[in-house]
C-alpha cells in the first residue's frame, strides 16, 4: 500500500482564503487568514503537504494576486501541490521552477487527454497529478460549470495507460458541505484504474480520514472542516 497522506487545503480567491460549497463561487465563505499563515498554521501542526488552488485560474479569471500568494506558501518550505486553470506546459514549467512539487491538471486532461501524456513524458509521473471532479457519475470541467460527457473511471483508465500514477477525486456533490467523504466512489476508481487516488469533498471529521486511510487510498484532502474546527489537523495526521 503506498503512504497515506493528509493534505490541508488552502483554496485561493483574489489572494485570500476561501472554501466555496459546491464549486459555487457565489456561494463562499471568506477566511480572514491570510495564505501563508494558513499554511504555516497547517504545517506547524505537522502536515508535509499543502493542497493549494488556484480558483480564479480555475475559473478564466486574473489570478495574479493567487500566484503572489502560492510565492509566499511555497516560501515556507512545505511540499506544495498545486491546481487551477493549468492549461499549457509553459505554466507547469512555470510552477515547478517556482518550487510546487506537483501540478494539478483538470479541464485540459478531460478535454485532450493527449495533453497529459506529454506533460508525464517531460516532466515525469511525480510532477503530474490530474484532478477529476465529478457529478452524478460524470467528471465536470470549467470551474465544474461543464459537463466533459466521461465518467471517472473512463477517464481515469485512459490516462492511467499513458503512465499518470495519481489523481485527485472529489465528488462535487459532498465538496464544502461536511456531508461526508465519498470513500466508496474514489476506491472504486482506484480498483478499476489501478492509480493512486487521493479523496476530496465534504470531510465531516476524522472518522472520513480514518475511513479513507483504511479503504488504502493514496490521501485525504480536508478544506472546511479544518477551517471551522470540526477536525483537528494533529488528530487527523495520527489517523
Amino acid at each position: 500500500m503506498s503512504e497515506f497522506v493528509v493534505y490541508p487545503a488552502v483554496d485561493l480567491h483574489r489572494g485570500k482564503v476561501v472554501r466555496l460549497r459546491q464549486g459555487n463561487l457565489a456561494d463562499r465563505t471568506d477566511y480572514a487568514l491570510q495564505p501563508a499563515e494558513a499554511a504555516a498554521r497547517w504545517l506547524s501542526a505537522g502536515a508535509e503537504w499543502l493542497h493549494v488552488v488556484n480558483l480564479d485560474g480555475a475559473f478564466g479569471l486574473e489570478d495574479a494576486e493567487n500566484l503572489a500568494a502560492l510565492r509566499s506558501i511555497v516560501a515556507l518550505g512545505g511540499r506544495v501541490q498545486f491546481g487551477g486553470g493549468v492549461r499549457s506546459m509553459e505554466k507547469i514549467a512555470f510552477l515547478l521552477d517556482l518550487g510546487v512539487e506537483r501540478v494539478i491538471l483538470g479541464t485540459v486532461a478531460a478535454k485532450e487527454p493527449q495533453f497529459v501524456a506529454k506533460a508525464l513524458a517531460r516532466f515525469g509521473a511525480e510532477k503530474i497529478v490530474v484532478g477529476i471532479d465529478a457529478r452524478d457519475g460524470v467528471v465536470r470541467v470549467g470551474g465544474w460549470q461543464e459537463s466533459s460527457g466521461l465518467s471517472p473511471k473512463d477517464l481515469g483508465a485512459r490516462l492511467a495507460g499513458f503512465g499518470l500514477k495519481r489523481v485527485v477525486f472529489t465528488n462535487i456533490a459532498r465538496d464544502g458541505l461536511g456531508a461526508g467523504l465519498d470513500v466508496e466512489g474514489a476506491r472504486r476508481l482506484a480498483e478499476v484504474t489501478g492509480l493512486e487516488v487521493i479523496a476530496s469533498g465534504g470531510v465531516r471529521g476524522l472518522e472520513d480520514v480514518c475511513r479513507a486511510r483504511n479503504a488504502e487510498l493514496g490521501g485525504v484532502v480536508i478544506g472546511r472542516a479544518l477551517y471551522d474546527g470540526n477536525l483537528d489537523l494533529e488528530e487527523a495526521l495520527q489517523c
